[in-house]
């Protein structure tokens, strides 16, 4: 069967060929210049054929359960993504995407910063009840790892004190919610003792269990809809991505070295709660490998990803390795979070020692700090002198929130932005020649430079306008959907649409650089999320 389909893609091949000679026989009196182009158009059809032929030849063989016999170093090969000679495993490109550089890189040196006060805060949880129970009063002192409040909704799920020390103050905001459970710390910190566990004979009832009286289950993520994971259900895959392709994102190669063995912990652990597999997403963007802390842990799948962001997003990795259906549950975390969960078994305490990158221009020193989950920001930044003209952000500047100095560092982040408020008015717009900026369209002479850094501000450069089709989105997404359609089917409260158009594939940070290039101005984040409540809702 594969030798009769061999004769007749060479056939085609042959035959291919016949018609472009013809015709440059006949160019003769049509001058040099037609000449060229029938040349062209030749060559152009016979690649045409080659990579139809091979790629119907791999369509064949995988039917018959054969090997892909289609040539490893031919056209498809050279026209295809250039694979770093360190890939070892599954590889995938993306053109789509855009980066964005700014100035304010942290420095590659990680400093130790005295932080007292530290706060868990139950907005960062999607869907927890407003006005969860909490266990302790103000006054009361706690050990790291203990007990602070549950959700009423699921009583199974606590959220614990990430140091130990006196319970400060329990605020709330709108209609009496509770926004923050505040934390004055010990100078030598108290940890509640977990008990000792084998991960190679624990059964995997026990082990949820001692996730979730340990404190550690809210670093587990549940997609569809980003929410803390359900104990009751069993994952089908599990996620982590081991690098971040966002503006001035941390680098997750400092934050590895010293922590291997609790992170392969973590990942032998995360292996337990699945019948299917860990997935680690691996960065193939660099000139040389990533560190042997990622990719030689064992009990995991290794795949690897290369191309602008949100390359680095676990969203878009889900995507192209295991993609979720309505049906399917998977899990995610952060890399952070799995060391948590290896220092559970090696060290038997919850400990939540975070690196945060403080970065953006704004910083005099924009630099890498050791600190605790929930961090005080006007403790955490130090002697940086930043000012009401100054917007801190909890995160990166497409997809983190808005804080005052007076907050705390959110739950899932590590990464701390400052870049100046953008107050002011440009007269004309791009029009007027002025300072570059960031931009995915070519009206600024920023894509002429490849490397260039820009200094920005929040000013949006525009209103809201009519929200018109533009397909600016789908060069900016790597994934199958068509986030614009998308959008408007959740703003028309069409359940069938949202999900036919994949809406469980998606949260904020995977939109955020459609956001970011929005000619309309939308608030496709803030939309999104009301869809994915709308959905869950619905159940």
């Amino acid at each position: 069967m594969l030798n009769r389909f061999r004769r007749h893609a060479l056939n085609v091949f042959i035959f291919s060929i016949l018609p472009s000679s013809f015709l440059l026989a006949q160019s003769g009196s049509g001058g040099i210049f037609n000449t060229g182009l029938l040349v062209i158009a030749a060559i152009v059809f016979i690649v045409a054929v080659y990579l139809v032929t091979e790629n119907l030849l791999g369509v064949e063989s995988q039917d018959m359960g054969l090997k892909d016999p289609s040539s490893k170093k031919g056209v498809k090969s050279i026209l295809g993504p250039k694979v770093p000679a360190y890939v070892d495993g599954p590889f995938k490109s993306f053109r789509r995407g855009h980066n964005i550089l700014l100035k304010g890189v942290p420095t590659p040196e990680i400093s130790d910063v005295e932080v007292r006060t530290f706060a868990l805060q139950p907005g960062n949880f999607i869907g927890i009840s407003p006005i969860p129970k909490v266990v302790v009063e103000v006054g009361s002192e706690v050990k790291a790892g203990d007990e602070l409040f549950f959700d009423k909704k699921r009583p199974e799920v606590k959220y614990v004190a990430p140091v130990s020390g006196e319970i400060a103050a329990i605020n709330r905001g709108a209609k009496r919610a509770i926004s923050e459970v505040v934390i004055i710390a010990d100078k030598e910190q108290k940890y509640k003792e977990l008990p000792a566990i084998n991960l190679d004979t624990i059964s995997r009832e026990d082990l949820v269990q001692f996730l979730l009286e340990s404190g550690a289950w809210p670093l587990l993520r549940q997609r569809p809809h980003d929410i803390v994971a359900d104990s009751a259900a069993q994952p089908a895959n599990i996620f982590i991505s081991t690098f971040d392709t966002a503006p001035l994102a941390p680098n997750s190669e400092l934050i590895i070295k010293g922590n291997e063995a609790d992170f392969a912990l973590g990942v032998k652990m995360l292996s337990r709660l699945t019948e299917g597999k860990v997935y680690l997403g691996l960065n193939a963007n660099g000139e040389s490998a990533p560190s042997e802390g990622f990719t030689n842990v064992p009990h995991a799948e290794k795949n690897w990803f290369a191309g602008p962001h949100p390359a680095g997003n676990v969203g878009v990795q889900i995507h192209h390795t295991a993609p979720i259906t309505p049906q399917t549950v998977v899990w995610t975390l952060g890399v952070q979070d799995a060391i948590t969960l290896g220092k559970l078994v090696s060290q038997r305490r919850f400990d939540v020692t975070r690196i945060v990158a403080l970065t953006g221009e704004s910083f005099d020193n924009p630099r890498y700090v050791r600190t605790k989950q929930g961090a005080k920001l006007s403790e955490l930044v130090g002697s940086e002198k930043l000012s009401d003209s100054d917007r801190i952000i909890s995160g990166d500047v497409l997809s983190g929130h808005q804080k005052s100095i007076d907050q705390y560092l959110d739950f899932y982040d590590d990464q701390i932005t400052a870049i100046e408020e953008g107050r002011h008015f440009d007269m004309f717009g791009w029009l007027i020649p002025g300072s570059m900026k960031p931009s995915v369209s070519r009206t600024f002479p920023g894509f002429l430079f490849k490397n260039l850094k820009y200094s920005v501000t929040t000013n949006t450069n525009g209103e809201p306008r009519a929200f018109v089709v533009t397909g600016q989105y789908e060069k900016l997404l790597p994934m199958d959907i068509y986030p614009q359609h998308l959008m408007k089917a959740i703003i028309t409260n069409d359940f069938e649409k949202m999900e036919g158009l994949g809406i469980h594939e998606l949260i904020e940070e995977d939109v955020a650089l459609c956001e970011f290039a929005c000619t309309s101005k939308q608030p496709l984040q803030k939309i999104l999320r009301e869809g994915l409540d709308f959905v869950r809702e619905q159940g």
